[in-house]
C-alpha cells in the first residue's frame, strides 16, 4: 500500500512538499526524506505527533528513546515503528518537530492511499517553494563586532579591591522594602 502524503508549514508561505512512500516504511524513513527535501541536516532528535482532527497532538514517536516517559506511556521510536501503525486513514494528521528547540514543525496530511502497490523507497513527488531556515542556519549570522575600549589607569582603581570601602556597601546604600508577603 502507497501513501501519498502533503507537507506544508506555517512559516513559509507557499511551501509544499508530497510524497509517497510505502505503508511498511518506518516513520525513520519518512522523516530521512522530508529531511533530504529541505535539504536539512539530519542531526536533530525530530519527532512526529500523530494528530486528530483539529490538529491536537496524540501519541509521540521520538528519534530515540530518552528514557524520560513514565512507566504507564508508551515509547514509540522512528526505526522501529512502521507508518501503517499509526496511519490507516485518508486525512490523516501528524506534525513533524524539526527543530526541538524551538518547537517549530511542519503539518503532514494523508492525502490519498493507494492499495495493492509497493514502493521500494519513498519519493517527492511534488516540491514548491523553499522550507523555513533550518535551526543550524538561525545562529548562523556573523558575530556582532563590538569595539572595546581599554580602561584607564583611574578606573582600573575602582574596581580593584582596594577601590572600595566597606561602608560604601551596606544595606544603608540600597533602599530594600517589606515583601507583601
Amino acid at each position: 500500500m502507497i501513501l501519498k502524503i502533503k507537507m506544508v508549514s506555517d512559516e513559509v508561505d507557499g511551501f509544499l512538499r508530497e510524497f509517497e512512500i510505502d505503508s511498511e516504511a518506518t516513520f525513520l524513513d519518512l522523516c530521512k526524506v522530508i529531511l533530504e527535501s529541505c535539504g536539512y541536516p539530519d542531526d536533530q532528535m525530530t519527532s512526529f505527533y500523530i494528530c486528530n482532527e483539529e490538529w491536537e497532538r496524540g501519541e509521540q514517536i521520538t528519534r530515540e528513546d530518552m528514557g524520560t516517559s513514565s512507566a504507564d506511556m508508551d515509547i514509540y521510536v522512528m526505526a522501529d515503528v512502521r507508518l501503517n501503525e499509526f496511519l490507516e486513514d485518508k486525512g490523516q494528521k501528524m506534525e513533524f518537530v524539526f527543530d526541538p528547540f524551538s518547537e517549530r514543525s511542519f503539518f503532514l496530511n494523508v492525502r490519498d492511499i493507494i492499495t495493492g502497490k509497493d514502493l521500494n523507497r519513498a519519493e517527492v513527488k511534488r516540491m514548491r517553494g523553499d522550507a523555513p531556515i533550518h535551526i543550524a542556519e538561525l545562529g548562523a549570522a556573523a558575530p556582532i563586532a563590538h569595539k572595546v575600549t581599554p580602561i584607564s589607569d583611574d578606573e582600573d582603581e575602582l574596581f580593584s579591591a582596594s577601590g572600595f570601602d566597606d561602608e560604601d556597601i551596606g544595606p544603608e546604600g540600597f533602599e530594600i522594602s517589606q515583601a507583601p508577603y
